[in-house]
């Protein structure tokens, strides 16, 4: 029996499989329909009848970014706005702009974010909706075709109060949803749950979302100790810490992402290993903010799952996860006076491996046979980059997102030579610019 070739080989590689596997030096990838189908050296891996071949000429082939936490459409909206301020004031402004999107607006945002994601090697992300129309970007998606779960945002006080009623009838019919778009796209487009913030919502959302997952099977994605206004409003309403709180109403759970996480006490995170609560952590935009800074040493012994993200172009400025690779390594040696934590290796499986899982996608994140087809090339024969003795050091420390050259997003090649494969990228700066100037002057 003939066995049908890869539909794609890639050859000459130095392969970064991730998941605690060794570097191949002289690599080959094949990928067969979604997903991989072998990876290993040159001698052990056979390309014939390859549909097309990728020479990668010494280049870096690894598993695509997983970008555990962000908000596409919206933030990308709000870009470079408002700077220099902390949390609850940015929030504020923002919902001035965020009350009067669009579809057609989000949709040239989606497919603004979609481009600028698969240009830097993001192949998989989890949608936080703060804008509270989703459907556009699932359209966008259609073009731009990467792995995703896209979290409905709820909320029935605070700033986000008006959009209570919709919150409410989105809940009670959710399952809807989840019949018409949930596993599209061939398990490709997932949905979630996504209760903003213990600021922004109350007990009894907290617990509706926590029946709704469990009755649809779907994840849930939110904000939880961000920073201190957070908590100081929680202790003054309830008289608890964010995570106490949320406990206490049974909502947290493996399949729960909890965004940022930067206020948590040694009895939050306890409580967050024990019930397998993962983390999207977004240092980039917690600094910025001045949102404090995660206690990542802590919750890694705590055996708590931790992912890398971007959180959202308004609040990090970029979709750019060699910039959070890079600053997560810098701030947390800096923060708990080691060099030795947090060294290159890790800081790459974080990035990958380690965000699937903390976004509840293990199906990616790691070049594996049987693994989903969600592949970056990376050339580092750059001036930044050079000399390179240590791939996992340029890729932390040197590279950037403009030295990925080839994205493949569930065995389909999304970019290759830096140009996006059937999209005009042209037309969706000149359209996503045209969207956003007219928001801000309808807005502010």
């Amino acid at each position: 029996m003939t066995v049908e070739g890869p539909d794609i080989a890639i050859v000459n590689a130095v392969v970064l499989p991730m998941g605690g596997a060794a570097k191949i030096a002289r690599g080959v990838v094949t990928i067969k329909g979604n997903a991989i189908r072998e990876v290993g050296t040159a001698d052990a891996v056979g390309t014939d009848g390859a549909k097309k071949i990728i020479d990668a000429n010494g280049r870096v082939v690894m598993p695509g970014f997983v970008n555990s936490h962000t908000h596409i459409a919206s933030n990308m909206l709000l870009r470079g706005l408002l700077e220099d301020v902390q949390l609850f004031e940015w929030l504020s402004t923002m919902w001035r702009l965020k009350r009067n999107f669009d579809p057609d607006t989000l949709y040239w945002a989606s497919l603004a974010g979609l481009a600028e994601m698969a240009k830097a090697g993001i192949t998989t992300f989890n949608e936080h909706f703060d804008a509270y129309a989703v459907e556009p970007e699932i359209e966008a998606l259609h073009r731009i075709p990467l792995r995703a779960t896209l979290g409905y945002g709820f909320a029935d006080r605070g700033i986000y109060a008006s959009i209570t009623d919709w919150s409410w009838k989105t809940l009670e019919t959710f399952g809807d949803l989840v019949k018409k778009h949930h596993r599209s796209g061939g398990d490709r487009v997932h949905l979630a749950l996504s209760p903003h913030a213990p600021y922004s919502c109350g007990a009894e959302m907290f617990r509706l979302v926590r029946e709704v997952a469990d009755a649809e099977k779907v994840a849930i994605h939110t904000h939880l100790a961000e920073g201190p206004q957070e908590v100081a409003y929680v202790a003054d309403t309830y008289g608890t810490t964010p995570v106490k709180w949320v406990h206490s109403l049974g909502f947290l759970g493996p399949d729960v992402t909890a965004a940022h996480c930067t206020q948590l006490t040694d009895d939050d995170i306890a409580i967050m290993a024990e019930t397998g609560t993962r983390i999207g952590h977004c240092p980039c935009c917690n600094a910025k903010l001045n949102s404090g800074t995660a206690r990542l040493r802590d919750l890694r012994a705590a055996g708590v799952p931790v992912g890398l993200a971007t959180d959202g172009p308004a609040s990090h400025n970029a979709l750019d996860m060699f910039q959070e690779m890079k600053f997560a390594g810098m701030i947390h040696k800096d923060k708990t006076n080691d060099v030795e934590f947090l060294k290159t290796n890790e800081l790459l499986e974080m990035a990958t491996a380690g965000s699937a899982i903390a976004m509840n996608r293990p199906e990616t994140g790691i070049l594996a046979p049987g693994m989903k087809a969600d592949v970056i090339i990376v050339d580092l024969d750059r001036l930044h980059c050079l000399p390179v003795y240590d791939e996992a050091a340029a890729l932390v420390y040197s590279a950037r997102a403009d030295d990925v050259v080839t994205t493949i997003a569930d065995g389909r090649i999304v970019m290759e030579d830096r140009v996006l494969v059937g999209i005009d990228e042209a037309e969706i700066r000149a359209k996503f610019r045209e969207k956003a100037l007219a928001l801000r002057d309808r807005s502010l």
